[in-house]
């Protein structure tokens, strides 16, 4: 049986591989191909956009990977509202180009979820197609659940459509669907920092409002969430 390699936090050297990553697991999903209808620019695409929020992660969260590189968890700390990143709307058309709006609709959608109370948000979980069925998606998942237990947190995530039941087994539960106009489902889920299968209190939604590029109004307390490779 092949071994899980051993999990480290992610350096600044790490930001373009793992937003490589990310796209590559994105670059078969329905939220991947609905952001970026084109498969030949898809992936250059998403990569580029990942950029942005991994870097911004390593000021304002943390990367954890597996040392080969084959599988990663990027992750926000919000325990406060963070800003959104560095010339975000000058850096997310460069990255997007066309399909900018769709991006930030995503962003938009996603923000009517977001909780409010302090929270980790386990923003994408990506593990490389040719290491599915190692481990390592559910290595990283344990490795988390042993963080934010530890800090006593309630943790956040956006699953795409399918992968909710990886992170069932870690005591998260659903909350509502987000739902892309013509396109996939999103199932966000929350877990308390409590044993699997401890329910806690409801999350507190809010209603936000997000500037785009040309927008007029913003909420700085999300980021892109369709958690990577989805798991995984």
């Amino acid at each position: 049986m092949q071994a899980t390699p051993r999990i480290r936090a992610g350096h600044w050297s790490d930001k373009g591989p793992v937003a490589a990553l990310i796209a590559e697991a994105l670059d078969t999903q329905p939220v991947g191909a609905w952001l970026v209808p084109e498969p030949s620019q898809r992936r250059r695409i998403l990569a580029d956009v990942l950029a942005i929020w991994i870097e911004h992660a390593m000021f304002f969260g943390d990367i954890y990977l597996t040392d080969d590189r084959t599988a990663a968890a990027v992750g926000f700390h919000r325990y406060r509202p963070i800003p959104l990143p560095a010339n975000y709307g000058i850096r997310l058309p460069d990255a997007a180009g066309a399909h900018t709006d769709r991006f930030c609709l995503l962003d938009q959608l996603l923000a009517v979820q977001q909780p409010s109370e302090p929270h980790y948000h386990l923003a994408f979980l990506a593990v490389a197609p040719s290491a599915h069925g190692t481990g390592r998606g559910t290595a990283l998942l344990e490795h988390h659940r042993s963080r934010v237990d530890r800090i006593g947190l309630p943790s956040y995530a956006t699953p795409t459509e399918g992968a909710g039941r990886h992170y069932t087994r870690y005591g998260y539960t659903p909350r509502r669907i987000i739902s892309l106009p013509d396109g996939p489902t999103i199932h966000p889920m929350r877990r308390n920092p409590y044993p699997a299968g401890t329910h806690g209190p409801s999350t507190p939604e809010m209603t936000a409002h997000r500037r785009c590029p040309g927008g007029s109004s913003e909420q700085p307390n999300h980021q892109p969430g369709t958690d990577g490779a989805l798991p995984r």
